[in-house]
């Protein structure tokens, strides 16, 4: 009995000994915890300086420069004029035309490539279409706005007599850079769903045409939706390759062939030729503030959809 307690004892202690960390083992999780910690707070301090510099410049047009708000939202764009005018209402309806009518592009395309790419395609059909997708994704911008402006821009100046840039060569140019990144997310989302759930659609009785828009696509229609705000958060902060295609001007946007101006677009154009401290840059820095504005907007979407749709 006394022999048995004593194993025991022994086994106990060897046990705690194999699980108490030594110093060096608390020594290297310390250090780990120190490097993690200094890590968030380093992005953290990053983010809301970014935030603070941006704000502090865009503000100061409404409070030191004298622009009103009416002025920069509704006014004529005439920074050279006497007086000079500031209203960026064109550049503004621009972006949001150019980014929304992406999407209305590149959303079915993007989501039926995805249900093709998963529930319909072969095995070597996903085989070839998953690199395709994957290097449409690492083409830098300064392609798809080469490629926009050799090919789109000539077409579109042939076909409806136009300059050709245009906010319709924008839409295109766009519509082609987001759809990867909806295919993508569309795809992730698709493959998620259990396989209980088309099983059970066709225990049922459910065709696969019918699993798929009643069942699957009903399911992951937040996640879809995701992939689609994704997709417009990055259209609406694309600035190069509208650049190279949309003309530039600052007349409002009324129709699909006539050459327009974005947010980004203006501001890489003047933000290199105005003097810091200016009204013309600080109108600037306005305009860059929008732009962070909006993009809060698209994350607090993906951040409520991704809620919904856990719940």
């Amino acid at each position: 009995m006394n022999f048995d307690r004593m194993e025991n004892r022994a086994t106990s202690e060897w046990a705690n000994q194999l699980l108490r960390p030594d110093k060096k083992q608390r020594r290297l999780e310390l250090q780990g915890r120190l490097m993690t910690l200094i890590s968030a707070w380093v992005i953290i301090l990053t983010l809301f300086s970014l935030l603070y510099f941006i704000a502090s410049k865009g503000i100061s047009t409404f409070l030191f420069d004298g622009v009103s708000l009416s002025q920069f939202f509704s006014g004529k764009w005439a920074p050279a004029g006497t007086p000079p005018s500031f209203g960026t209402l064109p550049f503004i309806l621009g972006s949001f035309m150019v980014t929304v009518l992406a999407a209305v592009i590149s959303a079915p395309l993007g989501i039926g490539a995805a249900i093709y790419m998963t529930e319909i395609a072969p095995s070597w059909g996903k085989k070839i279409l998953q690199p395709v997708i994957e290097l449409l994704v690492g083409i830098p911008s300064v392609v798809y706005g080469f490629v926009g402006l050799t090919v789109i821009v000539p077409f579109l100046r042939d076909v409806t007599g136009g300059p050709g840039f245009s906010l319709l060569a924008g839409v295109l140019v766009l519509s082609v850079m987001i759809l990867p990144t909806i295919t993508s997310i569309a795809v992730d989302t698709l493959q998620s769903i259990p396989r209980s759930m088309r099983e059970a659609s066709y225990a049922l009785g459910a065709t696969r045409w019918q699993t798929i828009s009643r069942v699957l696509v009903r399911t992951s229609l937040p996640g879809l939706m995701t992939g689609v705000v994704l997709g417009m958060a990055r259209a609406f902060g694309e600035a190069l390759a509208v650049q190279m295609v949309i003309g530039n001007t600052d007349t409002m946007p009324t129709n699909l062939i006539q050459p327009i101006s974005t947010l980004t677009s203006v501001i890489t154009l003047h933000m290199g030729d105005t003097v810091p401290g200016t009204v013309y840059n600080d109108v600037l820095w306005s305009m860059a503030l929008i732009l962070l504005l909006m993009t809060l907007v698209f994350i607090v979407l993906i951040r409520w959809m991704t809620r919904r749709g856990e719940s």
